[in-house]
């Protein structure tokens, strides 16, 4: 019988599981070849390490949590660095210390995650503080009659000043 906590039956943490196995071949690779090294890309494999275990980690701790704030907390850090570890892969192409192509297995097991992440987070997060509320910035329409236009009310703003 194999036991399991909460947190592996998770579709999202095995496939998290798959990249860390995926990037950990990727940088075992480029750090052997030579193009690479001259580079300079040992702070990206740093950070891609870092960003790849902490949306693991985050994932797990973020299941174990009982409050759904916190969990949707844990969920949306995890969410923000499986972003980073693409941020990641695509300074490795910029930095031409491999081809678009090396990198695209490893991307697309990063969409993954970030959309499971991203239905995690908005399944515990209270629906009030997910969005945004309408607000104004006065900022007023090109096509509006400027005779319509009136300055901002500034009598209910305070400054230290006149404290």
């Amino acid at each position: 019988m194999r036991y399991q906590l909460d947190h592996e039956k998770l579709d999202v943490y095995q496939i998290e599981l798959q990249f860390v196995a995926w990037v950990t071949e990727l940088m075992a690779e480029l750090s052997e070849s030579p193009e690479a090294r001259k580079r300079r890309i040992i702070e990206i494999f740093d950070h891609l390490d870092r960003a790849s275990l902490s949306a693991l980690f985050n994932t797990a701790e973020g299941n174990g949590k009982r409050q759904m704030k916190m969990r949707a907390k844990f969920f949306d850090d995890a969410r923000g660095s499986a972003t980073e570890c693409a941020a990641c892969l695509d300074a490795l192409v910029a930095k031409r210390a491999c081809e678009a192509l090396r990198v695209e297995q490893g991307k697309s097991l990063l969409v993954r995650v970030v959309s499971m992440l991203s239905k995690l987070v908005d399944r515990f997060s209270d629906p009030t503080q997910v969005a945004e509320t309408e607000s104004r910035y006065g900022i007023e329409d090109e096509d509006e009659d400027e005779g319509d236009r009136r300055p901002p009310n500034l009598s209910n703003m305070s400054t230290r000043s006149n404290q």
